[in-house]
C-alpha cells in the first residue's frame, strides 16, 4: 500500500475527530454533560453513536481475518454481535434508562442498595473495559505498521492520546458527536472499496468460489514467516528459501519439499511461484494460525458455534461502553427507539467485513502463513485493483480502520473513567473525571506497548464472555426479579464472570492443550458460565430472603412505569 496516500488519510481522520470533539466541548458545561450528555441525546444521533463505538477493531479487521482463515463458519460472529441488541431491546433498554443511573455500578446500587455490589460491578466494568481497549490499541498499531512500517506500538499511542484528549475535554457530549461521525465514516470506508473489489473479482478472467478449494498464489509471492511454523504438505512443493527450514540454513536456495511436515524458523522468507498451492501452516507445538488462538473450530465445531452465539448474544447487554449510552436518552421510549435504529445500522455494516474475508481467501492467501490475517482489509485494494485507484481505496479503508479504533476506544474510556471517578477518586467533579480518563487509558496502553496481548478476536471474545456471565444475570434479574438480594448478585457475578475469565485465560496460556477433553469447554465458556452465573444468583438469593432490599417494589416500579405515568402518580 502506498503510504503517501494512506498516512494523510489517517491524519485527516485524527484531525476530524479532534475538530468534531471540540464542537461537543463548546456545549459541555455541567457534570451531567460530561457523564450522560444531560440525557438529551435523541434516538437517531444516539443510534449512530452507539453503532460507531460498538463497531470496533474486531468488527473492522477481525471478522474479515476469521472468514479468511476459517470460511463461512465465522459468519456467526456478526450475527451474534447484531442479534445481541434484540435482547437489549426486549429486556433492558427502557428500564435501564428509567433507573436514573450514570453507570452500571450506579444501577447495581440503585437496585440493591449495596456498596459491596457496587464496588464489585465497578471492578468488572474496569476489567471488561480494559480488556476491550487492548485490541483497539493493538489494531491501531497493526494498521500503522502495515501502512508505514512504523513500530507496532506507535498507532496505539496515537489513539490513546487523541481519545484521552477528546474524552477529558468534553466527556459524553463530545464523544457522542465523534462516534456518530465515525460510524458513517466507517460504513463509507468499507462500502465504497467493497463495491470496487466485487466488480474487480467479477471482471477477473476466471472468478472462483472463495469458499471452494484452497486458493493458490495468483502471482509470485514472497512470504516472511513471523513466528516459527510447521508446514503441512499433501503433495511436494517447490519453494525458494532464505532462512532455516528443517534445521538447515539456506540463502536463496530452491528446494523441493516432499509431502509431509516441515519446520520453518521465524524470520524465514519463502518465495512461492505463481500457481503454487498455499500450504497449511500450524504454530510450532500445535494450533493453526487463525486470528483466534482460543479455538480453531476443527474440534467440537458445534459446541464452539453455540458458545460463540451465546457469548455475543448475551454479552452485548453488559458491555460498559454500550450500556452507558442508554443513560443519555431522554426517556425509556427514546431508549427503545435507539435500539431499533442500532439494529439497522449495525446490521448494514456487518454485511461488509465477510466480503473482505471471502475475497482475501482468493487474493491474499499467504496471510494464513504469516498469521497477519487481520490485515486483509487493508491489503486487498492494492492487491485487486492496484495503481492510484487501489492506493486511494486503500487510504479510505485505512482511515475507516483508524476511525474504528478511535470511536470504540472513546466509548470504553468514557465508561471506565466514569466508574473510576465515582468509585475510586475522591470527588465526582469534572476535574477528577479528567484524571479518571487518564487512568482509564493508562493500563491498556502500557499493556499494548510492553506485552503485546491477545489477537483481536480473542480479546474481544473474552470481553463478551465475561460480560455475558456477569452483567447479563445482574441486569436481567435486577430488572425483572424482585427477590434478587445483594449476596446473590455478588455471588453470581463472581462465580459466572470469574469462571469465564479464568477459563479463557487458561486457554490463552495454552492449558489444557489442543485436543484435550476440556479444551473446547474452556475456550468457549459461555455455554456453562452464563447458566452458572444465573443459577448462582438465583440460589443464593433464595437462600437469603431476608436480604431483599426494602423498597424493592418502588424501585422496580420506577424501572417499568413510563416516565409520564410515574410523574402523575408522584403528583397525585
Amino acid at each position: 500500500m502506498n503510504s503517501g496516500y494512506a498516512v494523510p488519510a489517517v491524519a485527516l481522520v485524527v484531525v476530524a475527530t479532534v475538530l468534531v470533539g471540540a464542537f461537543g466541548l463548546r456545549i459541555s458545561r455541567t457534570t451531567s454533560d460530561f457523564y450522560v450528555a444531560s440525557r438529551t441525546v435523541g434516538p437517531r444521533l444516539n443510534a449512530a453513536a452507539i453503532s460507531g463505538e460498538y463497531l470496533s477493531a474486531a468488527s473492522f479487521l477481525g471478522i474479515a481475518g476469521l472468514v479468511l482463515v476459517q470460511g463461512p463458519d465465522m459468519l456467526w460472529y456478526p450475527v451474534g454481535y447484531t442479534a445481541g441488541y434484540l435482547v437489549l431491546l426486549l429486556f433492558v433498554a427502557a428500564p435501564l434508562r428509567r433507573s436514573g443511573a450514570y453507570t452500571l455500578p450506579d444501577f447495581a446500587e440503585a437496585r440493591l442498595g449495596s456498596q459491596a455490589v457496587r464496588r464489585l460491578a465497578g471492578a468488572f466494568v474496569v476489567g471488561v473495559g480494559w480488556l476491550y481497549l487492548l485490541p483497539q490499541l493493538q489494531g491501531a498499531g497493526l494498521t500503522l505498521t502495515v501502512l508505514t512500517g512504523a513500530p507496532d506500538w506507535l498507532g496505539g499511542v496515537i489513539v490513546a492520546v487523541v481519545v484521552t484528549a477528546t474524552v477529558a475535554a468534553g466527556g459524553m457530549r463530545s464523544i457522542t458527536f465523534v462516534q456518530a461521525f465515525q460510524y458513517w465514516l466507517k460504513l463509507t470506508a468499507l462500502l465504497v472499496p467493497a463495491l470496487f473489489l466485487v466488480l474487480a473479482w467479477q471482471s477477473d478472467g476466471a472468478p472462483r468460489d472463495p469458499f471452494g478449494e484452497p486458493a493458490g498464489f495468483r502471482e509470485q509471492r514472497v512470504v516472511r514467516v513471523g513466528d516459527s511454523v510447521d508446514l503441512k504438505l499433501d503433495r511436494p512443493l517447490t519453494v525458494t528459501v532464505d532462512g532455516t527450514v528443517d534445521g538447515r540454513a539456506h540463502t536463496g536456495t530452491r528446494l523441493e519439499l516432499p509431502a509431509g511436515t516441515h519446520h520453518v524458523e521465524r524470520g524465514t522468507r519463502l518465495t512461492f511461484a505463481a500457481g503454487a498451492t498455499v500450504p497449511r501452516a500450524e504454530r510450532s507445538g500445535g494450533g493453526d494460525l487463525s486470528p483466534s488462538q482460543a479455538e480453531s473450530r476443527e474440534e467440537r465445531p458445534l459446541y464452539a458455534t453455540y458458545g460463540l452465539i451465546l457469548a455475543t448474544f448475551l454479552g452485548t447487554m453488559g458491555l460498559p461502553h454500550v450500556v452507558v449510552r442508554f443513560y443519555t436518552s431522554p426517556h425509556g421510549v427514546a431508549a427503545r427507539r435507539t435500539t431499533v435504529a442500532v439494529l439497522g445500522l449495525v446490521g448494514a455494516f456487518y454485511l461488509l467485513p465477510p466480503v473482505y474475508g471471502a475475497l482475501g481467501r482468493l487474493y491474499a492467501p499467504e496471510l494464513t502463513l504469516t498469521g497477519d490475517t487481520d490485515a486483509a482489509v487493508l491489503l486487498l485494494p492494492g492487491r485487486m485493483i492496484g495503481g492510484v485507484g487501489g492506493d486511494l481505496l486503500g487510504a479510505l479503508v485505512a482511515g475507516g480502520a483508524f476511525a474504528a479504533f478511535l470511536s470504540t476506544a472513546s466509548g470504553l474510556t468514557m465508561a471506565v473513567a466514569g466508574v473510576l471517578t465515582q468509585d475510586v477518586l475522591p470527588s465526582r467533579g469534572v476535574r477528577h473525571f479528567r484524571l479518571g480518563t487518564v487512568l482509564a487509558m493508562s493500563m491498556p496502553l502500557a499493556a499494548s506497548v510492553l506485552v503485546g496481548g491477545l489477537p483481536v478476536a480473542d480479546a474481544v471474545g473474552l470481553a463478551f464472555a465475561v460480560s455475558a456471565s456477569s452483567f447479563c444475570p445482574l441486569l436481567v434479574l435486577g430488572i425483572w426479579w424482585r427477590r434478587l438480594t445483594p449476596p446473590g448478585a455478588a455471588a453470581g457475578m463472581l462465580v459466572g464472570g470469574g469462571s469465564a475469565l479464568l477459563a479463557v485465560a487458561a486457554t490463552m496460556a495454552g492449558y489444557p492443550g489442543k485436543g484435550a477433553a476440556l479444551h473446547a469447554l474452556l475456550a468457549w465458556p459461555a455455554l456453562w458460565s452464563v447458566p452458572l452465573g444465573f443459577l448462582t444468583m438465583i440460589l443464593v438469593s433464595l437462600a437469603t430472603p431476608g436480604r431483599v432490599p426494602p423498597g424493592t417494589a418502588a424501585v422496580l416500579a420506577r424501572f417499568h412505569l413510563p416516565e409520564e405515568l410515574r410523574t402523575e402518580v408522584t403528583t397525585a
